[in-house]
C-alpha cells in the first residue's frame, strides 16, 4: 500500500491515487468550493509547520534487562533498565499490559470504570530472570528483556510480543533521557503468532474479512468518493485484531488513538528445514501510550469479554430492523410521498426513509430547505401513519457565517476546535467554510446533543452521522483538520494527532446522550460513518461510499463481518453501491444480501440513479419482493439477535468458523456467513452465478428453499437461481419467525436422528428500555416426530412449525 502523503502534518508529495482523488473531489464540489479547498489545504499546511514540533534527531531505546518487580493486585509492575511494564489480569480474564507507566485509563474505548482485577492472579519469578503472572484463564510470561507471551492455562503460546522499541527526541528530555512534552515518541512493537493463524478485524476494511499480508493504516479516512477492495484506510479503523489459530482464539486491542500502521505477515508451516515460520504483526505508532489488552478463549467468549470491557452494543428500535430507503437527491417532500406510495402500492414493506444533505437549507446542519420541504413535521406525521419513519443525516461541520443560529450558539459556547494560536480552525465542507465542534469536551457534547431537539421537532425518528472522520475538503494533503488543531481531550488537552480517530466516536456519544435526554423513554436510532473502539455503545455504522460494482458488493460483506468481530454488530452497506448505476442483476444480488444484514438500506449518490426496486424491471421487482417478505418473516429472529448482541457481544452476522475456529477450511471461507447460530447465508457475489459451492460447518444443514439436507463438514453445491440466494438452516435449530397471522411462531428444523437442537427467543417488549426475557427451547427427534420443549419446563407458548423431517441428506 502506498505511503500517505502527509507525515507529521507536512506535505511530502502526492502519489497517483491521491492526485486522482483530489481531481475527482474538486470536480464533485465545483470550482468555488475547489478554490476554498486549495486555501484550506495551505492553511492546514502552514498551521502544522508552525505548531508541530519538528522531528529532528531521535534516539532509539529498548527496555533493557529486568531489574526487579513489584507485585500488585492482579499482577504487578516489572522494572527494566530503561522502562517498566505493568501487567494486570482483570476479573474476567482480560490481560492489560502498559509500558512506560501507562495505565488502563483514561480511555475512550473503555465503558465506565476499569474492570476489577482478578484477586487470584499472582506475579512470581520465572526461569532465566523473567516473571510470570498466573491466573485461572490465562498465563502471562515476561522475559528478562521484555518479551511478553500470552498463553493458555495449559501453556500453549497464543501471542509473543517482542521487546518494544521507542524513538525519543534528543532535545526536550527528562532526567531519565526520555522525551517530554506532547507524547509524540514513536514506537514499534512486533508480535509473533502461530504459523496457522489468520488475522481479522482492524475495523471496517474493504478487503477481507480475513486480512491478508500487507500494511493497514490506523487513521480514519474519507476515501474521497467511492471505494473498492483496493482502498485503505476507510472511515472506521480500530487497533483491534482477532487472531484465530488451532491453539486458540485471541483478541488484542492497542488502546492508542494516534496514527499508526499494522503490518501483517502470515506464517507458514514446515517452512525452512521443516520448522514453522510464525505469523507476525508489527504495529508502528506515531505517538501515544504503548498499552494493550489481550482476551483469550472461544470467539464467543472473546467477544463477550470485549463487550464487557468496552460496553454493550446499543439496541436499535424494532423498526430499524426493517427495510430502509435513502437517496442523496430527493427533489422534495412530494417526491418522498411518491416514493413511499410506490412501495405501498406494490405491497413492498418499508420502515424508514432517509433524507440526505439536500434537505438542509444550503447544506447547513440542523436546518430545513423550506422550499423543498415546506411542512416537514406534517410529512413525518403522514408517513408515520403508514408505519414509515424519517431519518436525518447530521454532519459535524457548521457553516462559519455570522447569523447562522448554530454557529452563533457554538461560538458563544466556545464549542469549536481552535488552532495553537487560539483561532477557530476552519475547513471546507458542503456548506462552504466551516468550523468543527470539539466533541472531546463534555461541555461541547452537551451543547451539541441539545441541538437534536430540532431534528425531533421536525419529525425525525433517527439520525445518521456522516463526514465525521472529520472531513475538510483539501486540494492536497489530508482531507481532515490540521494535526496541530487543539482539542480538550476530556480536560487533558492535546492536538488532532490524538483526537482524530476518536472524533466520530465522541460525536456519536454526543448525539446518543442528547437523544436519550430529549426522549428518555425511547431507544435512540443512530449510526455513524466513522468511529473507534467502543463505537457500539452509541449505535452502528454503515459502509460509507462503496463503489457500484461486483467488487463493491464483495467489499460490503467484508465490512459487515469485520466490524462485527470488532464489537460493532449493527451495520450494513449502501445497497446497489453509492457511486453508480448498478445492472439489474447486481442490484438484485446486493438487495438479496442486504436482506440478511442488520442494517438493510438502499442508498446512492446524487447522480447515481434511483434505487427503488421497480426501477430495474418486473423480474427484479418480483425477486426483491421475495427478499423483503423473507426479511419481514425473519424480523423476530433479527430482534432476538439484536438482544443477544447486547447481552453477549455476539454479532448478528458471524464468519462461518464462529463455532468451529479450528476448522482451517472454514477460516479461509469469505463468501458466506452465519446469521446467528441457525442460518448460513451464501450470497451470489459475481455475475451470472446460478449455482455455487458452499463450505459447511459440521452437522446437518437444510436448504430452506428446497428442504434438501446436506451433511458437513465439507463443501457442497447448491442452487442459486436469480429468484433467491442460498440460505441453509442448521438441523435442530429453533428460531422465531413471523407467522401467517402476524404473530411470532417457532420454526424448527428437524434434528438428525439421535441428535437434538436448541434455540433462543428474546421478545422485544417495545422500543424503550425494558429488560428482556430470554426464552430457551430445545428440540429432539423421536422417530418421525420432532418434540419442542421449553427449558424451564413451562408451556412452549408459540405455534410450532416443523420443517425438514422428510429431507434426505447429501454431502
Amino acid at each position: 500500500m502506498p505511503a500517505h502523503p502527509a507525515v507529521n502534518g507536512r506535505l511530502t508529495g502526492m502519489d497517483g491515487r491521491d492526485l486522482v482523488r483530489s481531481v475527482r473531489m474538486i470536480k464533485a464540489i465545483g470550482p468555488a468550493q475547489g478554490l476554498r479547498s486549495v486555501r484550506a489545504a495551505w492553511r492546514a499546511r502552514r498551521a502544522d509547520a508552525l505548531a508541530l514540533p519538528r522531528r529532528g534527531a531521535e534516539r532509539a531505546r529498548v527496555p533493557g534487562a529486568a531489574r526487579g518487580a513489584e507485585p500488585q493486585p492482579g499482577g504487578g509492575v516489572i522494572h527494566f533498565a530503561r522502562s517498566s511494564l505493568r501487567v494486570r489480569v482483570a476479573s474476567g480474564g482480560a490481560v492489560f499490559c502498559g509500558w512506560e507507566g501507562a495505565g488502563p485509563e483514561p480511555s475512550y474505548a473503555l465503558a465506565g470504570a476499569c474492570p476489577d482485577v482478578d484477586a487470584r492472579a499472582v506475579l512470581e519469578p520465572d526461569t532465566e530472570g523473567g516473571w510470570r503472572v498466573v491466573s485461572e484463564r490465562v498465563l502471562v510470561v515476561v522475559s528478562r528483556h521484555g518479551a511478553v507471551e500470552v498463553r493458555t492455562p495449559g501453556g500453549a503460546v497464543l501471542r509473543r510480543e517482542l521487546p518494544p522499541r521507542w524513538w525519543d527526541r534528543v532535545t526536550g528530555e527528562g532526567a531519565d533521557g526520555r522525551a517530554e512534552g506532547d507524547g509524540a515518541s514513536r514506537w514499534v512493537q512486533r508480535a509473533e503468532v502461530a504459523a496457522d493463524a489468520r488475522f481479522f478485524g482492524l475495523g471496517g476494511r474493504a478487503h477481507g474479512p480475513r486480512l491478508r499480508e500487507g500494511v493497514y493504516r490506523l487513521w480514519n479516512t474519507d476515501p474521497g468518493g467511492a471505494f473498492g477492495p483496493g482502498d485503505d484506510p476507510l472511515s472506521l479503523t480500530m487497533p483491534v485484531q482477532l487472531v484465530v489459530a488451532d491453539a486458540g482464539t485471541h483478541l488484542v486491542f492497542h488502546d492508542n488513538s494516534w496514527d499508526g500502521r499494522v503490518s501483517l505477515r502470515e506464517g507458514a508451516e514446515g517452512a525452512g528445514s521443516g520448522h514453522d515460520r510464525p505469523g507476525t504483526c508489527e504495529l508502528r505508532m506515531d505517538g501515544g501510550p504503548l498499552r494493550y489488552w489481550v482476551l483469550v478463549g472461544t470467539p464467543a467468549r472473546v467477544l463477550q469479554g470485549w463487550t464487557a470491557l468496552t460496553g454493550a452494543p446499543a439496541l436499535p428500535p424494532r423498526w430499524a430492523l426493517g427495510y430502509q430507503h435513502a437517496r442523496w437527491g430527493f427533489g422534495g417532500q412530494e417526491e418522498v410521498r411518491r416514493v413511499v406510495a410506490g412501495y405501498r402500492e406494490r405491497g413492498l414493506p418499508l420502515s424508514a426513509v432517509h433524507l440526505d444533505i439536500d434537505h438542509f437549507d444550503r447544506h447547513r446542519v440542523f436546518t430545513v430547505d423550506r422550499q423543498r420541504y415546506p411542512d416537514l413535521p406534517g410529512l413525518a406525521r403522514e408517513l408515520r401513519t403508514d408505519g414509515v419513519r424519517l431519518v436525518s443525516i447530521v454532519d459535524p461541520a457548521v457553516k462559519a457565517e455570522p447569523g447562522d443560529a448554530v454557529y452563533e450558539s457554538g461560538a458563544a459556547a466556545d464549542a469549536f476546535v481552535r488552532d495553537a494560536r487560539g483561532r477557530e480552525v476552519r475547513g471546507v465542507v458542503w456548506p462552504g467554510e466551516s468550523v468543527y465542534p470539539d466533541f472531546t469536551d463534555a461541555r461541547v457534547r452537551k451543547w451539541w446533543g441539545a441541538l437534536y431537539g430540532e431534528r425531533l421537532a421536525q419529525g425525525f425518528s433517527g439520525v445518521w452521522h456522516d463526514m465525521n472522520e472529520p472531513v475538510s475538503f483539501t486540494a492536497f494533503g489530508e482531507r481532515t483538520l490540521p494535526r496541530s488543531a487543539r482539542h480538550a481531550l476530556e480536560g487533558r488537552g492535546g492536538d488532532h494527532r490524538e483526537a482524530h480517530n476518536v472524533y466520530g466516536l465522541a460525536m456519536a456519544r454526543a448525539g446518543f446522550e442528547g437523544l436519550c435526554e430529549l426522549r428518555p423513554a425511547e431507544r435512540p436510532f443512530l449510526f455513524s460513518r466513522s468511529g473507534w473502539a467502543g463505537m457500539q455503545r452509541y449505535g452502528g455504522s454503515w459502509s460509507g461510499d462503496v463503489a457500484t460494482g461486483w467488487a463493491g458488493l464483495r467489499a460490503s460483506l467484508s465490512l459487515v463481518l469485520g466490524l462485527g468481530l470488532c464489537g460493532v454488530p449493527y451495520s450494513g452497506p449502501d445497497i446497489g453501491g453509492f457511486s453508480g448505476v448498478p445492472s439489474p442483476e447486481l442490484y438484485l444480488r446486493w438487495f438479496q444480501l442486504g436482506a440478511f444484514l442488520p442494517l438493510f438500506r438502499t442508498h446512492s449518490a446524487i447522480g447515481a440513479g434511483r434505487r427503488e426496486p421497480w426501477e430495474y424491471g418486473d423480474e427484479v421487482l418480483e425477486h426483491t419482493r421475495g427478499a423483503l417478505r423473507e426479511r419481514q418473516r425473519l424480523l423476530p429472529y433479527f430482534g432476538t439477535l439484536g438482544q443477544l448482541a447486547r447481552l453477549t457481544g455476539a454479532p448478528y452476522v458471524r464468519p462461518v468458523w464462529w463455532s468451529a475456529p479450528r476448522d482451517r477450511a472454514l477460516r479461509d471461507c469469505e463468501d458466506a456467513f452465519l446469521l446467528g447460530d441457525a442460518l448460513l447465508v451464501a450470497p451470489a457475489l459475481a455475475a451470472g452465478v446460478t449455482r455455487r459451492p458452499v463450505r459447511l460447518p459440521r452437522g446437518r444443514w437444510y436448504d430452506t428453499a428446497t428442504g434438501r439436507a446436506y451433511d458437513g463438514p465439507g463443501q457442497v453445491w447448491v442452487e442459486a437461481p436469480l429468484s433467491r440466494i442460498p440460505v441453509l438452516a442448521r438441523a435442530g435449530a429453533v428460531l422465531p419467525v413471523t407467522g401467517a397471522d402476524g404473530g411470532t411462531e417457532l420454526e424448527v428444523w428437524a434434528p438428525a436422528a439421535g441428535r437434538g437442537g436448541s434455540g433462543l427467543v428474546v421478545p422485544d417488549a417495545g422500543d424503550g428500555w425494558q429488560r428482556p426475557t430470554v426464552e430457551r427451547f430445545t428440540s429432539r427427534r423421536e422417530d418421525d416426530r420432532v418434540v419442542v420443549e421449553r427449558r424451564d419446563g413451562g408451556a412452549v407458548g408459540y405455534p410450532v412449525r416443523v420443517r425438514g423431517v422428510d429431507g434426505g441428506a447429501e454431502g
